[in-house]
């Protein structure tokens, strides 16, 4: 996996594509990336057959300090799920649609999808 200049954000923004066109693969619709408000950011929101999956994509190009989906705490769980409620707040046409919560943990060429990783009762 080439990640070119290797800044932070350009490891960020290339492991965000990766799992972009992985959803997409598996038929799912990107609606959104890099929702952010003051609080937190989501990186994908997508449509997976009517339900919207807020996803979180972690890279790590090592497991010497854990895999990457071990990164989301629960602190970061919670920064999520207020974005993702002011995300439905600003879009009242999703807000009765069913909602989960996905992380993509990308470690060199393996990709693991982890639907409905946490919920709001985190």
């Amino acid at each position: 996996m080439q990640f070119g200049k290797k800044t932070t954000k350009n490891i960020g923004d290339h492991a965000e594509s990766i799992a972009e066109n992985f959803l997409i693969e598996n038929k799912l619709k990107i609606i959104a990336k890099n929702y952010r408000i003051k609080t937190g950011e989501i990186d994908l929101i997508a449509d997976d057959k009517g339900t919207i999956a807020f996803v979180e994509v972690k890279f790590r190009k090592s497991n010497n300090f854990g895999q990457p989906f071990e990164t989301v705490t629960h602190s970061k769980q919670r920064k999520i799920i207020r974005t993702a409620q002011s995300y439905l707040q600003k879009h009242p046409k999703l807000a009765n649609k069913a909602c989960r919560f996905d992380v993509i943990s990308i470690h060199n060429q393996d990709i693991n999808w982890i639907q409905n990783a946490f919920d709001t009762s985190s």
